[in-house]
């Protein structure tokens, strides 16, 4: 690797454990509790499983189509992150003690790599491949990705690079899924 590549992977974890760090110093009773009742919630994508319901339901064809391509791209994604990625990956997860994570935003530590965020990744997968056959729901649902990626930060399993990593990784692979998907079609 040469130095200019080290210098710059050394500033980005700079940066990243900055923001973490100031980010664990804000005191914010009530969002720590709706952040980690978030991050608790998004687990096994159950949050991406609820949409789908709630899209097939109420939005007829459309909505079902859009829950099929949302919930394709959360299983690809899902999959190649933990099977692939992380395995790759050597990050260790933040430490809070360090860091000085208030107690109450806390959730359970997973014991998998940090980096990418895994949470995130599936959750910006569903409302890329939902968003794409059904575009009013790309707002609501990408706000439920932010917030989902947020709240790995805010209860500190993760650093914020690993949930911006996340995102990116969960866009591309549910539009590559979205476009395998349409070719069969």
């Amino acid at each position: 690797m040469s130095a200019a590549q080290t210098n710059w992977m050394d500033a980005a974890a700079r940066l990243d454990a900055g923001l973490y760090a100031a980010l664990a110093q804000r005191r914010s009773p009530r969002l720590d509790v709706a952040m980690r009742r978030l991050s608790h919630a998004a687990d096994y994508s159950r949050l991406s499983l609820g949409s789908a319901a709630v899209l097939a339901l109420v939005g007829g064809p459309r909505g079902r189509s859009a829950a099929l391509q949302g919930l394709a791209g959360v299983g690809v994604t899902a999959t190649l992150v933990n099977l692939a990625v992380k395995p790759l990956t050597r990050r260790a997860r933040p430490d809070r003690d360090r860091y000085r994570v208030p107690e109450t935003r806390h959730v359970r530590m997973p014991i998998s790599t940090s980096f990418p965020s895994g949470h995130t990744a599936a959750a910006v997968a569903f409302a890329t491949g939902a968003a794409r056959v059904w575009p009013a729901t790309g707002v609501p649902l990408g706000a439920l990705a932010l917030a989902v990626g947020y709240s790995r930060v805010h209860t500190g399993v993760h650093y914020p690079g690993d949930v911006l990593a996340g995102g990116l990784i969960g866009a591309g692979l549910a539009l590559l899924t979205s476009r395998a998907l349409d070719d069969r079609s």
